[in-house]
């Protein structure tokens, strides 16, 4: 990483070195504040000899949820698996192609052995998507496994294709987004990470709360929906989905969605959720960054911007509030 003072750098590419605090952490995390990364080193793998999807059907979200924890503290998940709520279900469905009445009856046949032979209420029900790879081998061992798991928890396999159509869902919903702005409809989704045994009550909480939030300002048309996209040993990754119709008398629709999602966000946070996963504090989370680390994590952060960019060229201002920015014209004028 290039920095005002020079080049830091590490002079191995051992897979494990112990050689004091880990810098990666402390570049990757900043968000181009202290530096330019102008080179790395990354992992390169095959690429797998077979790739097939599947998917489960369970009667309720939270059956899903103890399933997907299950398989993540036996470390069998398999390539990816995600678990998507009722309403993100139906909105799939919604956006099946009509593929004739051949198509239509079996579908209709399917909602009706779901129900009727199997008893899941079909306005409950939550879908997982998953992803296998390996060699063939590898890949019916994994399938095997993760179904005698879902099994335990009531999860019905529901098909390849099914599978696969959820992985394209989530590469078609920005392009859904874009379409929906302009039929009048505001869309976003943002991301946290939470520890499996407050999974449950962070979604469930967060979504009472944004629906209190839409009473409150007097939004009629809204759609909140949740999944778990990334599991670990120890929590997961929940993606929420947030979209509203607003009409003539709301002049602002982008500060209006972003005063909910700030609720949200402090929803999250109570219900022991993190500021980010992955999508990074930037300037719109920053207020929440000292929450996060504590009052001396934002000194140890700024001791390190001032050591490697005491003129404060990089970041533009990302991860601190205007309260906590460092004071640069003063600092340079003791200089």
């Amino acid at each position: 990483m290039v920095t005002c003072k020079g080049v830091l750098e590490r002079n191995i590419s051992a897979p494990r070195v112990s050689c004091g605090p880990d810098f990666n952490q402390l570049i990757l995390g900043s968000e181009g504040t202290l530096g330019v990364v102008t080179e790395v080193i990354v992992k390169v793998r095959p690429l797998p000899a077979v790739k097939k999807y599947g998917s489960l059907v369970f009667p309720n979200f939270e059956m899903g949820v103890r399933c997907l924890r299950e398989i993540a503290k036996r470390r069998c998940q398999p390539a990816s698996i995600r678990l998507m709520d009722n309403e993100q279900f139906h909105f799939g469905q919604s956006l099946k192609v009509d593929h004739g009445l051949v198509s239509k009856f079996i579908d209709s046949l399917k909602m009706f052995l779901l129900s009727k032979v199997k008893g899941y209420d079909l306005m409950k029900i939550s879908v997982a998507t998953l992803l296998f790879e390996g060699d063939k081998e590898e890949v019916e061992k994994q399938e095997k496994l993760i179904y005698e798991i879902a099994d335990r928890y009531s999860g019905l396999k529901a098909g390849e294709k099914n599978g696969q159509k959820g992985y394209v869902m989530t590469f078609v919903i920005a392009y859904i987004r874009d379409f929906s702005l302009e039929q009048g409809i505001i869309a976003e989704s943002f991301e946290t990470s939470v520890p499996w045994d407050k999974c449950l009550s962070l979604c469930n909480n967060v979504k009472a709360c944004m629906e209190a939030e839409c009473k409150i300002k007097g939004i009629l048309y809204y759609v909140i929906t949740y999944r778990v996209t990334q599991t670990y040993e120890t929590g997961a990754c929940v993606y929420f989905y947030f979209a509203f119709r607003w009409d003539s008398d709301c002049s602002d629709p982008v500060r209006l969605c972003e005063e909910i999602e700030n609720k949200a966000r402090d929803e999250i946070l109570a219900s022991g959720g993190s500021i980010s996963h992955h999508h990074g504090i930037g300037k719109i989370r920053a207020k929440w960054y000292k929450q996060s680390v504590s009052p001396i994590g934002v000194n140890l952060y700024k001791s390190a911007k001032l050591e490697l960019d005491p003129k404060n060229i990089f970041g533009l201002n990302n991860l601190l509030t205007e309260e906590d920015q460092i004071n640069f014209e003063e600092l340079n004028s003791k200089l």
